[in-house]
């Protein structure tokens, strides 16, 4: 019986330090998801991805171009064949960035990645079908099927919709927006 009533007083403190620990894990977990404004991901809002300063050329680029109007950077970047996919594409690719973005080994020149391409191309279809489809084009341009299969769109449209975006230089004197900062003034005050 003694040893019954020890073993359950060692799963009792046991279950205590689990039950903290669990607490501080949740607790860290969610301040990170407020202080990397980690909600605002899910949304379609461009400046978004300002929350990741490397990306300022390309929102400069894009908001003075005339995709603006009518596409946001997820109608081009993200697949659009099912919510699913959406999100799915959405969430690993932004935690490459973030992870990336963490580590401080964000590149110079950004290039997107293979499986990013085919989506941009895809969406580049979704939106301009009746253009690529044109019989007037087509009765003009020698191979134009044959060029089309063996071509992204920016290959031959290289300003769409970002100009020529080749390094945080490049675009020197864009404005853009300057995200707020979600961390609080008490730790603020403690880290100076």
């Amino acid at each position: 019986m003694e040893s019954y009533n020890s073993q359950r007083s060692v799963y009792g403190k046991f279950k205590v330090v689990l039950i903290i620990l669990a607490g501080v894990i949740t607790g860290l977990f969610a301040f990170n998801v407020y202080v990397s404004n980690a909600v605002s991901y899910l949304s379609d809002d461009p400046g978004t991805c300002m929350n990741c300063h490397i990306m300022a050329p390309q929102y400069a680029t894009w908001n003075h171009s005339s995709h603006r109007e009518v596409a946001n950077c997820n109608d081009c970047h993200v697949p659009h064949n099912n919510v699913l996919n959406k999100y799915y594409f959405k969430g690993k690719d932004g935690l490459r960035h973030a992870t990336v973005f963490t580590m401080r080994a964000e590149p110079q020149v950004i290039f997107i990645k293979e499986e990013g391409k085919e989506v941009v191309y895809n969406n580049c279809i979704r939106c301009h079908s009746e253009e690529i489809i044109d019989p007037r084009i087509e009765a003009k341009v020698d191979n134009y099927m044959h060029i089309l299969d063996n071509r992204y769109c920016w290959d031959c449209h290289r300003e769409v919709p970002h100009g020529r975006v080749n390094s945080l230089s490049s675009v020197p004197y864009a404005r853009v927006p300057v995200p707020e900062s979600n961390v609080p003034a008490w730790i603020k005050k403690i880290t100076k």
